[in-house]
């Protein structure tokens, strides 16, 4: 151990163990193989070395596409530290892979709450430049605990909504000490990710789960947001009845017009037989649902943390819990009724599932990492805000895709531009 500060002390890694790292290996070169956006980006981080002599902070789910994204900057030159974003999608044989790569780790699949608190601490020892957060609890913490610490850093990204939303509070409350970069609400993020991406996966994580027919049942999708699209989507595809259910009046009218009934909750509780919960927002799912849905009523999340169903109240209404299968929960309600939690109401796609498919998350990673280094890059032109992707990383993304892919598209010629730039055409 080496100390760097009277207070602070920099750990080894912390995970499983080791020798899993064969198995990590081989995930991490499947994912590589799909992700050519991010193989080209890691060609120019070799040559170019954007990322050298800097320490960045990343914490994230820990699978084989997002330990491939850690690979990634450190080709940009960049020391790597990282910890879990959720304990239950922690991929120990990809963690193991990564530390044998020589990325440091504090990670482990099922981590208890304390260890979850601590990896962050860990992480944060090792005093980044920047940082890539996935949620907000590095930001969170960094300000609430540690803000000398936090004045030192020159920004960071995040990848979530949920993040994103309190990002944009604590802008809002001119309380951020550093920039950092909305990712999450780039256009090749949200309309891949959020929505193609989250659509595939949690249906992934939810059919791996149940090993049940969704053809015939009705699905609740609790929010209409881009995540709630994918995952309206994939379920109508699937033969699925769709209810969904919102706050947000124009997403409301969006769902009808997709062809979807939309409904209050409280209405809606009573008739599904499967609900996804999609907000980012707490207790959408609470115990006047709980009492008046079907027998045999599963619930899953895919909203970033674990607090959109509310686990209390369902723990109070049950006069019994038990583990039927691997990820499902059974609670017996006091009238018999059997209602079914999925991964512990975690992020069903990962907890259950493996994520995303590793060509949506190429686009998200790729974004990350761009947008890191322009942060980094341009230190000195931004100010303590929350910043979206510039258009040019942006764009510059989706190019790479369509080379990747082999499409070409148009440009516009030099009269078309002088007519789009003109009022008196």
């Amino acid at each position: 151990m080496n100390i760097i500060s009277p207070k602070v002390v920099k750990r080894d890694s912390i995970i499983k163990d080791i020798s899993l790292r064969p198995n990590g290996h081989r995930k991490l070169q499947w994912v590589s193989q799909n992700m050519p956006v991010l193989n080209k980006l890691k060609q120019e981080f070799i040559a170019t070395q954007p990322l050298a002599n800097m320490t960045i902070a990343c914490c994230l789910h820990l699978e084989a596409k997002t330990g491939y994204l850690l690979q990634i900057l450190q080709a940009a030159g960049a020391n790597v530290v990282a910890c879990a974003s959720n304990p239950l999608s922690t991929q120990d044989d990809v963690v193991a892979a990564l530390v044998d790569s020589g990325i440091t780790v504090y990670a482990i699949h099922g981590q208890s709450e304390e260890e979850y608190y601590q990896f962050l601490d860990y992480t944060l020892d090792n005093m980044p430049d920047a940082l890539i957060d996935d949620g907000g609890d590095v930001v969170s913490i960094l300000h609430k605990e540690r803000p000398d610490q936090a004045r030192n850093i020159i920004g960071g990204c995040e990848e979530t909504t949920t993040g994103v939303i309190r990002l944009r509070a604590m802008d809002k409350d001119n309380t951020l000490l550093f920039p950092m970069m909305a990712v999450n609400d780039a256009y090749m993020k949200y309309l891949f990710d959020n929505r193609y991406g989250t659509g595939q996966s949690v249906w992934d994580g939810i059919n791996r789960s149940t090993n049940l027919i969704v053809a015939g049942k009705t699905v609740v999708v609790i929010g209409y947001g881009w995540c709630g699209k994918g995952v309206s989507m994939r379920a109508l595809g699937m033969g699925a009845k769709i209810i969904v259910t919102e706050i947000d009046p124009i997403k409301a009218n969006e769902a009808i017009m997709d062809g979807f009934e939309v409904m209050p909750m409280s209405e809606a509780a009573r008739l599904g037989d499967i609900f996804i919960t999609v907000t980012g927002n707490i207790n959408v799912i609470r115990k006047e649902h709980m009492e008046v849905m079907k027998d045999n009523a599963m619930m899953a999340n895919a909203g970033h943390f674990d607090v959109e169903v509310n686990k209390h109240d369902l723990e109070k209404l049950a006069t019994s819990i038990t583990r039927v299968r691997d990820n499902i929960d059974e609670y017996i309600m006091a009238d018999g009724r059997k209602l079914h939690l999925l991964a512990e109401g975690r992020l069903v796609n990962l907890a259950a599932g493996d994520g995303h498919p590793a060509e949506v998350m190429d686009l998200s990673f790729s974004l990350q990492a761009l947008s890191l280094i322009h942060v980094i890059q341009n230190r000195d032109k931004l100010e303590n805000k929350v910043y979206n992707v510039p258009e040019e990383i942006d764009w510059r993304v989706a190019y790479l895709k369509l080379e990747a892919d082999g499409v070409k598209i148009d440009t516009l010629t030099n009269e078309q531009e002088k007519y789009l730039a003109s009022w008196d055409a």
